[in-house]
């Protein structure tokens, strides 16, 4: 616009109020009246009745000043005229009003009373059970049937030893499975002796019978011989010998049916006995030969390069290795 006067045909100069001051007079304002509207002549600001206005129309609204016209408590308003203030929404209806909605809750299907069916706890349960009961049971097989080779340790016969095998009186741990078959044992005077080797009782503590034993084996070429009966199979055994060694430790070649066994018969110290006194020196040694079914020859003689200082009482079989 430019500046002056150019009217009030305009919304943004049409001024409810104009016919108070007096330009606005001048330019033919005037008061409201009952059947129009106030301002100026032809301004855009009209007023209607109350509802004159149409669906997408305005809604009218009362003079400056004035309340709404409330409308009776429960009438719905005419559709796309406003609602009055505090009268409940004529769009809007509780479900009980809509036709017979239903107001209760409808049980679901196999509700059983209007509870939901929850997870199938019981089952879960003894899946549960089934399952810590197979580990149990597992781990308890494994506990029955898990033994290590580590366990037999020697218990099964094998080939012939390399070398004898000998033990103090405290090696008592047996290595056989089952009760061993009693076979024969001798004493020192049932031997066939060599040259040189006499039988004496004159110190005390041999084990055979009338504490006899050999003496005189301390000579290269000195020996006894053991011929035993009732072998009652082939396989592997253990020939003991009782004896007293003083000193130093001393050791004898082991023949068996003619073959020299392996290395020396440790026949050692094993009580630590002063030289001299074989009173204190009784112990046994061991050795694991293979016997044949029936009779074998079983020979203990000093040869070059032997210790022979020894007394000799008993030699006496077990079957399989044992060491007592």
């Amino acid at each position: 616009m430019t500046p002056g006067n150019n009217g009030a045909s305009t919304p943004e100069d049409d001024d409810p109020f104009g016919y108070l001051y007096a330009d606005g007079q001048a330019n033919g304002a005037t008061p409201p009246s009952g059947g129009g509207g106030y301002g100026y002549p032809g301004s855009v600001n009209r007023v209607r009745a109350v509802g004159e206005r149409q669906y997408g129309q305005q809604a009218p609204t009362a003079p400056y000043g004035q309340v709404p016209q409330q409308q009776a408590y429960g009438q719905q308003p005419a559709y796309g005229q406003p609602q009055a203030y505090g009268q409940p929404n004529a769009h809007y209806a509780a479900p009980e009003t809509m036709g017979g909605a239903p107001t209760t809750r409808q049980p679901l299907p196999g509700d059983g009373g209007g509870r939901g069916r929850g997870p199938n706890t019981k089952g879960l349960l003894i899946g549960a059970i089934a399952v810590v009961a197979a580990v149990v049971i597992g781990i308890g097989v494994a506990m029955l049937g898990g033994g290590s080779d580590d366990d037999k340790s020697g218990n099964e016969a094998g080939s012939t030893p390399s070398a004898s095998q000998s033990a103090s009186p405290s090696q008592s741990a047996s290595q056989s499975a089952g009760p061993a078959e009693e076979l024969p044992k001798i004493d020192a005077k049932a031997l066939n002796l060599g040259t040189g080797v006499t039988t004496a009782s004159d110190v005390a503590g041999a084990s055979a019978d009338g504490g006899v034993y050999v003496t005189g084996l301390n000579a290269v070429g000195a020996s006894v011989t053991w011929t035993v009966n009732g072998i009652p199979k082939d396989g592997l055994y253990t020939l003991f010998a009782g004896f007293s060694a003083t000193g130093e430790d001393q050791s004898m070649t082991l023949t068996v049916n003619g073959k020299t066994f392996g290395s020396k018969m440790n026949l050692g110290n094993f009580t630590g006995a002063a030289d001299g006194d074989f009173a204190k020196g009784w112990t046994q040694t061991y050795a694991w030969p293979t016997l044949n079914k029936g009779t074998n020859t079983i020979s203990l003689s000093c040869q070059a390069g032997d210790k022979c200082n020894v007394l000799l009482d008993q030699l006496w079989l077990k079957e399989g290795q044992v060491k007592k």
